[in-house]
C-alpha cells in the first residue's frame, strides 16, 4: 500500500473517486502475493500493481465498473501453465482480488 499513498493523497485532494484492488489469495504461482494493491481513479489513472502487468488491464476495467456501481466484489484471474507460456508469462496460477470503492 505504501507505493500508492502519494497518488491516493493527490486524488483525494482533487476530490476524485478511487477503487482499491488487493490480492487476497494466490493459487499456484503468482507474481505478487497477498496484500499487493492497485488503485484506480475515476478517470482511469493507475497506481501500484497486483500482478506485475499480467492482468492490470482487466483489473482497471473491473475497478471502473465498481466505481460506477458502488458494489465491491471478489474477482479472480488465472492461467494454466500452458496458457501462461503462450501469452509470454513465466508461470500459471490464479490470483483472487477484492476490489472496493475507497471511502475517504
Amino acid at each position: 500500500m505504501r507505493e500508492i499513498l502519494l497518488d491516493l493523497n493527490r486524488w483525494r485532494s482533487a476530490g476524485k473517486k478511487v477503487a482499491i484492488a488487493r490480492v487476497i489469495e494466490v493459487e499456484g504461482s503468482g507474481p505478487r502475493g497477498p496484500g499487493a494493491a492497485m488503485a484506480v481513479s475515476e478517470d482511469g489513472e493507475v497506481a501500484g500493481s497486483v500482478s506485475g502487468g499480467c492482468v492490470e488491464g482487466a483489473v482497471l476495467t473491473e475497478a471502473l465498473d465498481i466505481l460506477a456501481t458502488g458494489r465491491r466484489r471478489v474477482v479472480s484471474f488465472g492461467y494454466s501453465d500452458d496458457e501462461a507460456y503462450a501469452v509470454g508469462l513465466t508461470c500459471g496460477g490464479t490470483i483472487h482480488l477484492f476490489i472496493e470503492p475507497l471511502d475517504w
